[in-house]
């Protein structure tokens, strides 16, 4: 049996966190600040009623943003970005980490039947790789 074989792959669904904090196209900018400062975040899906993604917010977007506009008055559908990469929930993590590093992405929606099932980031990969050694993770 080749080494390869042996070795099992870790599919998005195994690392991926399934609560979703998420924004909504009309939503004013200062309610996606308070929600990424309180959960300590850097980016949102952006979701319809249905819970389909229909974009993609940063610290990125709203930076670029913050001192030249009106975060107040202005709405999520305004900054963010609507080309959304995401996976299903059996990619291989492997596949989303060489894809972060390709595209400098920080986090991926994960999709399943065209609805937001989970969400994965730069530190789910890092946990999983510590997991991987042994190492425990606070």
């Amino acid at each position: 049996m080749e080494k390869e074989a042996m070795i099992k792959v870790v599919r998005a669904r195994e690392i991926m966190t399934r609560t979703v904090i998420t924004a909504t196209a009309g939503m004013p900018l200062t309610e996606v600040i308070s929600l990424l400062l309180r959960w300590h975040i850097s980016g949102l899906p952006v979701v319809d009623d249905e819970g389909r993604v229909t974009g993609i917010i940063s610290e990125h977007d709203l930076v670029n943003l913050a001192m030249d506009g009106n975060a107040e008055d202005t709405t999520v559908e305004e900054v963010m970005t609507r080309q959304v990469v995401s996976f299903p929930p059996d990619a291989p993590i492997a596949d989303i980490a060489r894809c972060f590093s390709e595209r400098r992405l920080r986090r991926v929606p994960i999709v399943e039947e065209g609805r937001l099932v989970g969400i994965i980031s730069r530190r789910d990969i890092l946990r999983e790789l510590l997991r991987r050694y042994g190492v425990a993770v606070e």
